[in-house]
C-alpha cells in the first residue's frame, strides 16, 4: 500500500467515526454513551493524521522535485542511489497488502453501519445471572407496577415474601421468538462497554400472539405461575394483558424501566 493509500485510509476512517459519533447516534448501537467522547477524538485524530501525512507528502515531493542537480550523462549517472538510510533503490514505505483490509469497515461505517443488537444475538445466548439478593424493599402500590426485567426476574426467584405474586407489572423490551410457538421473550441486552461484552436478560412471554422480532414493545401482565415463587423453580414469566410497539428507548443497551406511557 503506497502512502496516497494509506492517507486514504487514514482519512476515511476519521471521516467513518465522525459520522457515527459526532453527526449521527449510529456509535449507540455498538457502544456504550459514555464511550462517543473518545470516538468523536478518536476521529478527529485519524482525520488530522492522514491531513498531516498528505501535506508532509506533498512537501517531500516539491523538495524532490526542485533540490535535485543534473551531474552529467555518463553511465554511472543512470544508476539508482542509495537513499538516505542506505537502501537501495527501493520502497520500503509500503505496509503489507492485507492492510487494505481496514477499508471495509471505514466505508461501512460511512455508507452502510450494521444494525443494533437484537434477537438474533439474544437467541443465541443463555440469560444473565442476575446477582443474589437477601432483602427486598417493599414494591409501590402503583399498577401497573414499572420494573426492570432483572429486578422482575430476582423477585419470582428470590423474594420469599411472596410480593411479587397478584401484581400487574410493566417491562419493556425487544421481542425474541422462541422455538415451539405459542410463547416468545422479552429481551434487554445489556453491554457494559461495547457489542462485544453484550449479555441478555429475558421473561417468557405467554397469552399473546408473537410480535414480530425485534420489535420494540411494553408489557403488562402478572407473574406466570408455576414452581415454588420466590425459589428457583419459579419460571421467570409473564400472563401478558396488553401488548403495546414502542420505539426503541435510547436506553436500549440498559435493563432500565420502561418509559412512562403517554
Amino acid at each position: 500500500m503506497r502512502r496516497p493509500l494509506q492517507v486514504t485510509l487514514l482519512v476515511l476512517s476519521g471521516l467513518g467515526l465522525l459520522q457515527a459519533s459526532l453527526f449521527t447516534d449510529l456509535c449507540l448501537r455498538y457502544v456504550k454513551p459514555g464511550m462517543r467522547p473518545l470516538l468523536i477524538l478518536s476521529g478527529f485524530v485519524l482525520l488530522a493524521l492522514g491531513i498531516v501525512e498528505a501535506v508532509a507528502r506533498e512537501g517531500r515531493k516539491g523538495h524532490g522535485q526542485h533540490g535535485g542537480h543534473a551531474h552529467g550523462t555518463g553511465p554511472h549517472d543512470a544508476e539508482p542511489h542509495d537513499d538516505e538510510d542506505g537502501h537501495h533503490g527501493h520502497d520500503h514505505s509500503a505496509v503489507p497488502r492485507v492492510a487494505w483490509l481496514l477499508l471495509f469497515p471505514a466505508l461501512s461505517l460511512l455508507f452502510y453501519a450494521p444494525p443494533a443488537l437484537g434477537a438474533y444475538t439474544a437467541a443465541r445466548q443463555p440469560a444473565k445471572a442476575v446477582p443474589e439478593q437477601d432483602s427486598f424493599d417493599p414494591l409501590p402500590r402503583t399498577s401497573p407496577l414499572p420494573i426492570t426485567l432483572t429486578d422482575f426476574t430476582t423477585r419470582v426467584q428470590q423474594d420469599r415474601s411472596l410480593a411479587i405474586k397478584g401484581r400487574t407489572v410493566e417491562m419493556s423490551g425487544l421481542v425474541t421468538p422462541v422455538s415451539g410457538g405459542g410463547s416468545w421473550d422479552l429481551t434487554r441486552i445489556i453491554i457494559s462497554c461495547c457489542a462485544a461484552d453484550a449479555q441478555s436478560v429475558k421473561v417468557r412471554i405467554y397469552g399473546s400472539s408473537v410480535p414480530p422480532a425485534n420489535t420494540w414493545v411494553s408489557v403488562t401482565g402478572n407473574w406466570h405461575p408455576g414452581g415454588r415463587l420466590g425459589t428457583e423453580s419459579a419460571p421467570v414469566a409473564l400472563d401478558s394483558q396488553t401488548v403495546k410497539k414502542i420505539q426503541r428507548p435510547s436506553n436500549g443497551y440498559q435493563d432500565a424501566l420502561p418509559f412512562p406511557s403517554g
